[in-house]
């Protein structure tokens, strides 16, 4: 099941569970759509993989499966992976 991570790995941006701006790559970093098809150029500076829209949680199945609230951000910022 996806964390449905809080936010933006390079900004902090919040991106709430049902936000249509998020995007993953499939480890589930988790970036805003701004950095994602921004300086990442839609790949994930983790691991090289593509970034996608994440899907939404259906609001009546976040309360039995809720999102995860640790952030995870890169203190430096992101760059784009060469």
């Amino acid at each position: 099941m996806l964390e449905l991570r809080p936010g933006c790995e390079c900004c902090d941006r919040d991106l709430p569970p049902a936000s249509l701006e998020a995007r993953i790559c499939s480890f589930e970093c988790t970036f805003c759509v701004t950095c994602a098809e921004g300086v990442l150029g839609g790949r994930c500076p983790n691991c090289g993989g593509e970034l996608v829209r994440r899907p939404v949680r259906p609001a009546d199945k976040l309360a039995r499966f809720p999102a995860a609230t640790q952030r995870k951000v890169k203190p430096a910022g992101c760059v784009a992976v060469a």
